[in-house]
């Protein structure tokens, strides 16, 4: 029997705190002997769609498959699954909607990675988040920054003014803290302490003259060929940590701005396994680009499957019957 765990399953199974300490296992484990694909091709029209396999964690007996397709104008603009097999036979597990599992691990995931490359001093801006692109990844990075560093003051940017200003009164409401809300991202960004960039945008949102120094950027929207939010200019000046070298040259965020593999100082696993430093001084600028890896489904996923087994939650489903 194939579990089926929808998104009101998912968010209701699914503990911030949980799926921190299981992504940062996936961070620092060894890395594992069977090479990863990511594979993006456009569809006609607007859509595109993309396949990541296998999803692998060294101690965890299961892989997963996911299969997206993302349209910008829906609502959402995520659509698909994620498959949980056996490892050892191949059985399928249990089938999850990928909306959720994507926003929770690459939110969760870019928290993670803010918290180890921004300053813990409140530096400046006094601690201020900005959030450009108030969408459902942005939505997981501050629940996630929420318990490894709340911040002090939130400003948020969004092409739709009415959505932004619901997201900071949400969070404003849920962190006790102070928000505002700014036209551009520029004014969003300009004095704020840690930035966080999560758009659909095909041109740079963000130049170095935007960002403060010793501020942290932390952006998710260059995950594909043609999305780009940050210039060139900044990621020259900035330290740049990735999750994977030759994606973020391949599809990512230094692809998109035409630079090379050279201008990474390195990966969120080389950082939290002590093998790389994530800041070396103060005044630097520090960016963390992820373009998304296939584990981190797993991560999710079978943190959400043993959550539901054991409160018997889902819907059960016989594929073979």
């Amino acid at each position: 029997m194939t579990l089926l765990l929808n998104r009101s399953d998912l968010e209701r199974l699914l503990d911030p705190a949980d799926c921190l300490a299981a992504l940062r296992r996936g961070f620092t484990a060894e890395p594992g002997e069977v090479p990863a694909r990511r594979v993006v091709t456009s569809l006609p029209g607007p859509g595109s769609a993309t396949a990541l396999i296998p999803g692998l964690v060294p101690g965890v007996p299961a892989y997963t498959v996911k299969v997206n397709a993302k349209f910008p104008g829906s609502r959402p603009a995520l659509r698909g699954v994620v498959c949980l097999h056996d490892l050892e036979t191949g059985e399928l597990l249990a089938v999850l909607d990928s909306a959720t599992v994507t926003a929770w691990r690459t939110g969760l995931a870019a928290a993670l990675g803010t918290d180890a490359l921004a300053r813990h001093d409140p530096g400046p801006g006094g601690g201020t988040v900005a959030v450009v692109g108030a969408g459902a990844q942005a939505e997981l990075v501050m629940r996630g920054l929420a318990a490894l560093r709340p911040p002090r003051a939130l400003t948020v940017c969004d092409l739709d003014p009415g959505r932004a200003a619901d997201f900071a009164e949400r969070h404003g409401a849920r962190l006790r803290i102070p928000t505002s809300v700014a036209a551009e991202p520029r004014i969003a960004a300009q004095d704020a302490a840690i930035v966080v960039v999560a758009t659909w945008a095909r041109r740079p949102l963000l130049h170095a003259a935007d960002i403060a120094p010793g501020a942290h950027v932390t952006a998710l929207g260059a995950d594909e060929p043609g999305k780009c939010e940050l210039a060139a200019d900044l990621l020259r000046e900035a330290r740049v940590v990735v999750d994977d070298v030759a994606l973020a040259v391949e599809t990512g965020v230094l692809g998109a701005a035409g630079l090379g593999v050279e201008h990474a100082a390195g990966t969120l696993h080389d950082v939290l396994r002590g093998q790389a430093p994530g800041r070396v001084r103060d005044g630097e600028v520090t960016v963390y680009a992820p373009v998304g890896l296939p584990w981190q489904d797993l991560a999710l996923s079978w943190t959400a499957y043993r959550a539901a087994a054991e409160a018997g939650v889902g819907t059960r489903f016989d594929f073979l019957g």
